[in-house]
């Protein structure tokens, strides 16, 4: 037995050699000891597997990363987490908590018993798995509480050579996803015909569970954002939109790609186009020492020559990388839109989906998932990306 109460070997399904880890530790460590804290409580699942490995679907149920500046990092988890926390983990320090324990008093009590009852002390105000209760209850115990966002999450921005090689996976996966989704796409199949192929071969090809379902809707239902599939018969004059991630140890690549049941119409070839030259431009533009709001402008200003900007209210693209549900993309991390003057460097991931749409009438779109490298960036899908006619 190596933790107690634990009975797998140690490490025995992580995703990362340990060395890789620590570095990552070592990392959060000086970045939250530049901002004055002492002690943050990670709670994001996202956070607490790029620090240490640990994954499951468990998240729903309270775990928390304590990582001191100046001493070992305690794991506080579920029970019945713990053999998942050890096998995916290199951790020695860690406190289980049955069922019937208010995981807050678990909190409490160890940071009193640690001794980091006066230190200062972060915690993710922002985050999507802290409910208010919980921060609530930690505050009331600790009388203050610092926010510590964004001190993981810049250290996640910029991919090691191991973490874009897991991405390569994903959109191979993915690929073969959008491709099958595409060959299924036919006068006479439902949509949910259309989305089984599509997450068929990307699971068959290697991929997990992904943080966010496919989007894919026909005929007028695609005509409205994050559409999803609900049983509609493609009909003859339909469009088609296509969108989904595949996972590869939690490392998701995404794809956009658009189909049409016949000869599409003017206006929507014309979008079409336009979207196609917007993530040329976004591609080209997407170099280091360019900033995110620099690449956005680049699809922007396509969009504006051809005279779509109230069709095209959003981002041109966001960060990809660890994603848990419900998102597939780290756009709370990073994103290319105006106002960021975050710049560019090789190792950053983006997927970058422009699309255009009337509402109510069509939607189409293409998109990229694209490492930023040396000189330029490398987009990593193989499926053509014009309008499909079918």
């Amino acid at each position: 037995m190596g933790v107690d109460g634990a009975v797998v070997r140690s490490g025995l399904e992580a995703t990362f050699a340990k060395p890789e880890l620590d570095a990552r530790v070592a990392a959060a460590r000086e970045a939250l000891g530049a901002r004055g804290i002492d002690v943050m409580i990670v709670t994001g699942p996202e956070n607490i597997y790029y620090l240490t490995g640990q994954q499951t679907p468990g998240y729903y149920t309270y775990q928390a990363l304590l990582l001191p500046v100046d001493d070992e990092p305690v794991f506080i988890v579920r029970q019945l987490e713990l053999n998942n926390l050890v096998a995916n983990s290199f951790l020695e320090n860690v406190r289980p908590y049955p069922d019937n324990a208010d995981p807050v008093d678990v909190t409490i009590g160890l940071i009193a018993e640690l001794g980091w009852t006066n230190r200062r002390i972060a915690i993710d105000e922002r985050g999507w798995f802290l409910p208010i209760a919980i921060y609530k209850a930690l505050l009331e115990n600790l009388g203050s509480l610092s926010d510590g966002a964004g001190a993981i999450e810049s250290l996640r921005v910029v991919k090691s050579a191991s973490e874009i090689a897991k991405l390569e996976m994903s959109a191979r996966y993915v690929d073969a996803g959008l491709r099958a989704g595409l060959d299924a796409v036919a006068v006479g199949a439902s949509e949910n015909d259309v989305v089984a192929a599509m997450m068929a071969a990307a699971i068959s090809s290697g991929s997990e569970y992904v943080g966010m379902e496919p989007l894919m809707a026909s005929g007028p239902r695609c005509g409205i954002p994050h559409g999803t599939w609900r049983r509609r018969t493609i009909e003859a004059g339909d469009p088609v939109f296509l969108e989904m991630a595949a996972s590869h140890d939690r490392y998701h690549a995404a794809l956009m790609r658009s189909a049409w049941m016949g000869k599409p119409t003017d206006v929507a070839r014309r979008m079409m186009d336009c979207c196609l030259e917007g993530l040329a431009a976004a591609l080209e533009a997407l170099r280091p020492g360019t900033t995110c709001a620099e690449v956005h402008d680049a699809c922007q200003a396509v969009v504006d020559r051809y005279g779509y900007t109230e069709n095209f209210r959003k981002r041109t693209g966001y960060s990809v990388g660890i994603s848990f549900a419900p998102d597939w993309g780290e756009g709370n991390v990073l994103s290319l839109f105006t106002g960021v003057e975050t710049v560019v460097r090789p190792g950053m991931v983006f997927h970058i989906p422009p699309a255009l749409r009337i509402y109510g009438e069509f939607t189409v779109g293409v998109s990229e998932t694209a490492v930023v490298t040396d000189t330029g960036c490398r987009p990593l899908g193989t499926v053509p990306r014009d309008l499909v006619v079918v």
